[in-house]
C-alpha cells in the first residue's frame, strides 16, 4: 500500500497576502486559486517539486484567528527539506524572513542534518539540509 500526505491546512489571514509572501518570498507554486463560495476559495501552494502542498485557509471567525501562527501551541509546524540550504537561508535573509534560530549542525543525529527555524507569517517552519558535503562552504559554520 502507498499513502502520501496531498495536502495541510494552514490558517491565514487574507488569501491574497499569503499567496504572495509562498510565492514571492519563498518562490513556492500557486498550484490552485479556485473560487468556492464569495469569501471562500481553495487555493494551494508548494515548493518545487514537492508532492505535498499547503492549502491556504483563511480564518473566518475569531477562534480560527486565534490560531494564526499558533496552530501547533508553539512547536515547529512545518519541515521543509532543501538541494541547496545555503541559497535558500540568504533568501530567508533577503526576504527578511525571521529567522528564530541560527542555523546548526547535529552531526550526532542517525542522519545528519543542518537545521534552521524560521516564522512565517506567524508560523515556525524548520528547513533541512542533509548533505554533509554543504557544511564546509557555510560562512556562518564556526
Amino acid at each position: 500500500m502507498i499513502q502520501q500526505l496531498a495536502l495541510i491546512a494552514l490558517v491565514v489571514k487574507d488569501y491574497d497576502e499569503a499567496i504572495s509572501f509562498y510565492t514571492t518570498k519563498l518562490h513556492f507554486k500557486l498550484l490552485e486559486d479556485t473560487p468556492m463560495t464569495a469569501t471562500k476559495r481553495w487555493v494551494v501552494v508548494a515548493p518545487p517539486g514537492s508532492h505535498c502542498g499547503i492549502l491556504l485557509a483563511q480564518a473566518t471567525d475569531e477562534h480560527q484567528q486565534s490560531r494564526i501562527g499558533n496552530q501547533t501551541g508553539g512547536r515547529v509546524f512545518l519541515f521543509l527539506h532543501t538541494d541547496d540550504f545555503q541559497r535558500d537561508y540568504q533568501n530567508l535573509i533577503t526576504q527578511e524572513i525571521k529567522i528564530v534560530r541560527k542555523p546548526t549542525w547535529n552531526p550526532t543525529a542517525q542522519l545528519p542534518f543542518l537545521l534552521t527555524s524560521m516564522e512565517i507569517c506567524g508560523t515556525l517552519f524548520n528547513r533541512h539540509v542533509y548533505d554533509e558535503q554543504v557544511i564546509p562552504r557555510l560562512p556562518y559554520n564556526s
